[in-house]
Order: C-alpha cells, then sequence, then structure tokens
C-alpha cells in the first residue's frame, strides 16, 4: 500500500492571501504549498505594497498590508493567473478603488467577470473598461441584498471579501456553497469579520469597521485540497492501486467516492482525515455530469476521463460548468482513447489498454489527467507543458513516485 499527503488547497489558500489585503495587522498562513499560483498571488501583493514572507518548505506565509502603496493589479500576474481579479473586493474596501487587468488563466473556456462586478455595483461601486484594465470605483461601500445568477466561486469571494468592510447587511443569495467559499469566510470571521451561512446558498454579512491581523502566534490553517485529494484516488483507480490518502476531509469528496465506488473501487475512511482507494481489475463504465459543489466537480472530469478510456463499456461525461474543458481529449486519443466529443458530451469507449506517447498539458487539470493516462499506460509517456501542471500541485512527481508511481516530467 502507498501513502501520500494532501497539500493546503490551492483554491482555499489564493482568495485567503488575497482576503490578507483587507487585514489591519500581520496575517499568517499555514498549509501554504508551494505552487507557481502561490507564487503569482504573493508577487502581486507585493506589487501592491504588501511584505510577503513565504517558507515553502514549511509552507507557511506571513502577510502584511497595513502599508499599500498603489491599487493597480498589473498585467503580468493577471495574465498568469485569473484568482488575481480576487484583490477587486479587498482593494475597493480599503482604498475606494481597484484597477485590474483583465484576467487570464487556464484556457478553459468564458469565465465572465459580469457577476464579479454586478455585486460591487450593487454595493455603491462605479466601474469603467478600457486600455485592457477595468477600473472600479466605490467611495464608500454599503451593504446590498445581491442575488447570483450563476453561483459562482470567484464572484461570491469578492463580494464577499468586499462586504465584510462595508456599511449595513450584505445578503449573497445563489452564492457558491464550496468548501473553499465557507473556508475564506472562516478566516474572515477569525480576523474580525461578522458572515454567517458561508458553504450554503445564502451567506449573510454584517459589515464592521476593521478587521485585526492574525499573527504568527495563531496562523491560520487552510483546509486540505479536496481536487488534489480526488486526483490521488482516481491515480489509485486507473492503476489498479492501494494508496491510503492523508490529510482529508471525507464529507468534502462525497460525490468523488461515490463515482469511485460506481466503477468498482473501494473506498475507505480512516480515522477522521484519511481515505484509503483500492482498485482491482478495469473500472466499470459510468455517466459522469460535473455540477458546482457539492456536485461532481468540474475540476476531477479530465482525472476520471483518464480512468475511464480503461473502462468496460461506453462512458458518457457531460460537462456543464466549462464549456471547453475537452483539451486533453486530443492527446488521451493520441494514447488510444477512444473518445467521441458531441457537443458539451464526452463518449468514451473503454479499451484494455492505453500506449505511452508524447503528449502535451493545455491546462492545469487536463495535465493531472494526462499524469494519470500516463500512469496507466504501456510503455513511456513525454508530458510536455508542465508549467499548467506546476499551478496547481506542489512536487508532484516526487508525491508519485514515493506512492509507487514510475513517473519522469521533461522540463519544457
Amino acid at each position: 500500500m502507498g501513502k501520500v499527503r494532501v497539500k493546503g488547497a490551492k483554491n482555499a489558500c489564493l482568495p485567503i492571501m488575497a482576503a490578507s489585503l483587507l487585514a489591519n495587522g500581520e496575517v499568517a498562513l499555514t498549509e501554504i504549498p508551494d505552487l507557481e499560483d502561490v507564487r503569482t498571488m504573493s508577487r502581486l501583493l507585493h506589487i501592491l505594497g504588501a511584505e510577503v514572507n513565504h517558507e515553502h518548505r514549511s509552507e507557511k506565509i506571513w502577510l502584511d498590508s497595513r502599508r499599500l502603496i498603489t491599487f493597480t493589479a498589473p498585467y503580468g500576474p493577471v495574465r498568469r493567473m485569473r484568482a488575481s481579479f480576487l484583490v477587486t473586493g479587498p482593494l475597493l474596501a480599503r482604498m475606494g478603488r481597484a484597477r485590474i487587468s483583465h484576467p487570464g488563466g487556464c484556457a478553459i473556456g468564458v469565465r465572465p467577470i459580469d457577476l464579479h462586478l454586478k455585486g460591487l455595483v450593487a454595493m455603491g461601486a462605479s466601474f469603467t473598461m478600457g486600455d485592457g484594465y477595468i477600473d472600479v470605483v466605490a467611495p464608500k461601500l454599503n451593504g446590498a441584498d445581491i442575488y447570483l445568477d450563476y453561483p459562482s466561486v470567484g464572484a461570491t469571494e469578492n463580494i464577499l471579501m468586499a462586504a465584510v468592510l462595508a456599511s449595513g447587511t450584505t445578503r449573497i443569495e445563489n452564492a457558491a456553497a464550496e468548501p473553499e467559499v465557507a473556508d475564506l469566510a472562516n478566516f474572515l470571521t477569525s480576523l474580525g469579520a461578522k458572515i454567517h451561512g458561508a458553504g450554503s446558498s445564502l451567506i449573510i454579512v454584517e459589515g464592521v469597521s476593521s478587521l485585526h491581523g492574525a499573527g504568527p502566534e495563531k496562523p491560520y490553517r487552510v483546509i486540505p485540497d479536496r481536487i488534489e485529494a480526488g486526483t490521488f484516488m482516481a491515480a489509485a483507480a486507473v492503476t489498479g492501486g492501494d494508496l491510503l490518502i492523508e490529510n482529508v476531509i471525507p464529507s468534502h469528496l462525497t460525490a468523488v467516492n461515490a463515482k469511485l465506488k460506481e466503477v468498482g473501487a473501494e473506498v475507505e475512511t480512516v480515522g477522521e482525515k484519511a481515505l484509503r482507494v483500492r482498485a482491482r481489475g478495469r473500472p466499470k463504465a459510468v455517466e459522469l455530469k460535473t455540477f458546482p459543489y457539492p456536485g461532481f466537480p468540474t475540476d476531477l472530469q479530465p482525472q476520471f476521463m483518464a480512468l475511464l478510456t480503461l473502462a468496460r463499456g461506453t462512458s458518457v461525461i457531460r460537462e456543464t460548468v466549462f464549456e471547453k474543458r475537452f483539451s486533453h481529449v486530443e492527446e488521451l486519443v493520441r494514447m488510444g482513447g477512444r473518445i467521441r466529443i458531441e457537443g458539451r458530451s464526452a463518449i468514451i469507449t473503454g479499451r484494455q489498454f492505453l500506449q505511452g506517447t508524447v503528449v502535451r498539458a493545455a491546462d492545469l487539470r487536463g495535465g493531472a489527467g494526462l499524469i494519470l493516462a500516463g500512469l496507466a499506460a504501456r510503455g513511456i509517456t513525454e508530458i510536455r507543458g508542465v508549467r499548467h501542471i506546476r499551478r496547481g500541485y506542489s512536487r508532484l512527481v516526487g508525491r508519485l513516485r514515493t506512492a509507487g508511481g514510475r513517473i519522469f516530467i521533461f522540463p519544457d
């Protein structure tokens, strides 16, 4: 049996780092993985004037944003990572203005920022667009009743962060319920914010005048990464392995557990913070549809597609979150996968084995799916475009080797 420990959640630590801009004092965080996205957020906060000290080995970071020098988030870091747009709400609350370059990130489909702006405008902001920037101004933010047309994680987080220092009460309806949103709210509450209902579809924020710091004597611990955990779970299933996955919150993985059991894997909860996944023989074909939490996460769709290329029978994956999250399909087909795309659905006819070849990752989670396919394939698989994978997985090669994988990733 192999063993691997899950790192802190990328999609939790990035908004929490952005939220440190709201604190009137030093903030200390633990379980901050050494990811390219974390480095990008650190650079952006430094540009804004924050003091940033990240101890990569101990996975701790100290942030002090009391002396900000600008409200402009420039093209460089924002182009590399869409989560950079999360500084908009905090900058607006702190400085009354935020000037943000149009966001970039993985090319997995249209991810509009209109919901972010709609919520901020409801709180009293106005915005203009030009020269590649979005300029948002709000001399004063007021509480408001906000309904999101879609439960966007980023919009929920940006509005939540702006609301904690707004005057009055803000109600966010149809809010994203992801654990990462709840973790951001827990962090803000630890600084003195008054937030109720985070983790549900209705979040109520009572504005306060200021937030205090959270120094090294009482650092905030980021939740484990459920997407990384799910990736390791799929890795055990695709290789027919036996893997103990430590530092998880099992309740965050209910949908993933259900699908793994449906394909024939055994999933066992070990204590309160570990899962054991065992797989024997070929997986069974299933139907899978991605949804916002608590549904099956879109960020695990490519990894499960790699698994289902080896299933007995025909599987169907319906992608409802990102319309272009099929960039990995062509590469899986190059490895022998039998996959047909019909609109936003992938029809996968399983086969007994995949064949190693040279493939290229076009985005973060698609790259993870190719790694899983390579672990299960016959022969050698060379994976290019590894910069995408480094955005969301820390020291993945070494950890998979420790768990029993035979893996080498060539530099770009």
